[in-house]
């Protein structure tokens, strides 16, 4: 009786040792981003919307990303909200649209590629991002509306602030492939900052992510190829009288 007693309590014990150690294995990494022009070398003022991913490297467990909240672009006062989204693979996201006009939400160029055609304000279309990858947003109407959504399979992320902050929670010990993405970047520059990094224990950061960008451009052809057109005084684009 002793002896099961013992055994019983030396299994608990090893049990809460493995937890609390899986539970130190678990790190907060930060990072920042200086965010430069092109031609003169400047650091710009906004470094916000800078994407940084840790995916794992061999047979690490992932836990599964899960939103707490329905992801969302809305389209309102002829802009998406936000400009930009991170979604796990395979997440739905909604598309409701709050203006008092038509929309025709399209993207056909990289990551996800869809048409949701022409719908009417105060309805909802939905698209499943099934595949990683960054797919740019735009409307087929409005030509100023552009917006990204990143699908990743690594719940370890992080997007900066106005500051070029990033925080990076919960990441376990282990081995990552460390990427990074900016809408105004050149895809050679973000290309020099893709490495291999350990996690550790004592690892608090990722250190400093030079990017090199110039202004954002919106500019692109509608779905059919073509350079938008001004649109009619009949047409959906306008307010309903």
């Amino acid at each position: 009786m002793q002896h099961r007693i013992c055994a019983v309590l030396i299994c608990a014990a090893t049990l809460l040792c493995a937890g609390g150690y899986g539970y130190a294995q678990e790190v907060t990494l930060s990072a920042r981003v200086k965010v430069t022009e092109n031609d003169r070398n400047l650091e710009s003022l906004h470094a916000e919307n800078v994407v940084v991913w840790l995916t794992p490297i061999g047979a690490q467990p992932v836990t599964r990303f899960v939103p707490k909240q329905p992801m969302r672009l809305t389209q309102h006062n002829k802009s998406f909200e936000p400009h930009l989204l991170v979604v796990p693979v395979g997440a739905m996201v909604q598309f409701p649209n709050r203006d008092p006009f038509f929309h025709n939400v399209f993207s056909l160029f990289e990551g996800k590629r869809f048409d949701l055609g022409l719908y009417e304000a105060g309805t909802t279309r939905n698209v499943s991002f099934d595949r990683p990858g960054i797919s740019f947003i735009f409307c087929n109407i409005h030509a100023e509306m552009s917006a990204i959504v990143i699908a990743l399979e690594t719940p370890y992320y992080g997007i900066s602030n106005r500051k070029g902050e990033i925080v990076i929670p919960g990441v376990p010990v282990g081995h990552y492939t460390m990427k990074a993405w900016s809408e105004t970047a050149l895809p050679e520059n973000l290309n020099a900052l893709t490495r291999d990094v350990t996690v550790s224990e004592n690892s608090t950061t990722l250190g400093v992510l030079q990017i090199t960008g110039g202004t954002t451009s919106t500019a692109h052809k509608n779905k059919f190829g073509m350079d938008y057109e001004p649109p009619a005084p009949n047409s959906p684009a306008y307010d309903r009288p």
